[in-house]
C-alpha cells in the first residue's frame, strides 16, 4: 500500500519579469516544503504572465536551455520534494511556443513532461478576448507520469472542460490529475470548482489544480482558488483569492475505495454516436 504524502499548490500572481516571477513561485515553494510538503505544483505560466505574443515568444527558450526549468530544477533538488512546473512558454518549431507542463523528481530530474493540447480561443461575454492559438502551438498526445505515490495525468487549464480527456488518463492507471491553470475571473467564478470536482469525481482521482490570482499585465485577471480534490470530490483545501499555497494531506487507499464504490471506469459499452442533423422519427 502506497504511503501517504502531502501535496501543496502555489497560488501566484505572475508578470512580465521572469526574474521576480521564478524568486515568487521559488520562496513559496520553500514554504509549502517547510510545512511538510512532498509535492508541490506550481500554477500554469507561473514564469510569465505577457499578453503580447510576439513578446512572449522572443522570451521563450528550448528546454534545454530555459532559464526557469533551470531555475525550479535547482529548487527541486534543493528542497528535495516532487515538483510540478505548472507551465512554461517554450520554443518549438514554425515560430511557435508551446505550453509545456514539467515534472520534476526531487533530485531535480525531469520526469515527465505535457503540452497542453487544447488552446482557449473565446470572447467571453465581458469583452475580454483570447487567442491562444496565435502564440501556443497545440499538443497532440496525453501524458500519464510516474510519481512514487502511483501515476499522475498532466493536464493544462482549458484541458478541464474536456472530459473525455481526463476519463483516458484514469482508465489508463491514472490515480491523480494536475490542472495548473490560470483561470480567468468570470470563467472561475462560474465553471472552476464545479469543473475540478467533476473531473474528480468521474474519473476517481485525486485533483490537484494550482492557478494564478490577481491582476496581469494588460488587465488579465484570474481567479485564484487553487484546489486539492478528493476522489469523491471533497474539496480539500482551497486557495480563496490571495498569494500563497495551500496543503491537504493524500491517502491513496481513499482513490481505491471511491472506484470500489461507484466503478464507472470499468463500464464503457460501445454505441452509436450521433449523426449531425439526423433525428429519429417515433411511432405516431
Amino acid at each position: 500500500m502506497t504511503q501517504t504524502f502531502t501535496a501543496a499548490c502555489v497560488q501566484t500572481t505572475a508578470a512580465d519579469d521572469m526574474d521576480a516571477n521564478v524568486r515568487a513561485a521559488s520562496d513559496l515553494a520553500r514554504r509549502a516544503r517547510d510545512a511538510g510538503a512532498d509535492f508541490i505544483l506550481l500554477p500554469e505560466n507561473v514564469a510569465l504572465m505577457e499578453p503580447r505574443a510576439a513578446v512572449a515568444r522572443a522570451l521563450a527558450a528550448p528546454a534545454e536551455s530555459h532559464p526557469a526549468l533551470a531555475a525550479f530544477r535547482d529548487l527541486a533538488a534543493e528542497v528535495g520534494a516532487w515538483l510540478l512546473v505548472g507551465s512554461l512558454g517554450i520554443r518549438v518549431g514554425d515560430g511557435r511556443i508551446a505550453n509545456r507542463s514539467f515534472l520534476l523528481d526531487d533530485k531535480g530530474a525531469v520526469i515527465a513532461s505535457y503540452d497542453k493540447i487544447h488552446m482557449f480561443d473565446v470572447d467571453l461575454p465581458s469583452g475580454e478576448r483570447y487567442r491562444e492559438s496565435e502564440t501556443f502551438q497545440p499538443g497532440d498526445a496525453a501524458c500519464l507520469a510516474d510519481t512514487p505515490w502511483g501515476p499522475l495525468g498532466m493536464t493544462v487549464c482549458y484541458d478541464l472542460r474536456f472530459p473525455h480527456l481526463y476519463r483516458d488518463l484514469a482508465q489508463a492507471g491514472a490515480r491523480y490529475l494536475s490542472i495548473p491553470a490560470a483561470f480567468t475571473r468570470v470563467t472561475g467564478a462560474a465553471h472552476w470548482h464545479i469543473l475540478q470536482r467533476a473531473r474528480a469525481i468521474e474519473t476517481g482521482c485525486f485533483v490537484f489544480a494550482p492557478t494564478q490570482v490577481g491582476v496581469h499585465p494588460g488587465g488579465r485577471t484570474t481567479y485564484g482558488h487553487s484546489l486539492i480534490v478528493d476522489p469523491w470530490g471533497e474539496v480539500l483545501a482551497d486557495g480563496g483569492e490571495a498569494v500563497g499555497f495551500v496543503t491537504a494531506r493524500i491517502d491513496p487507499a481513499r482513490i481505491d475505495e471511491v472506484r470500489a464504490m461507484i466503478p464507472s471506469l470499468r463500464h464503457d459499452r460501445r454505441y452509436a454516436k450521433p449523426r449531425p442533423g439526423l433525428r429519429a422519427v417515433g411511432e405516431g
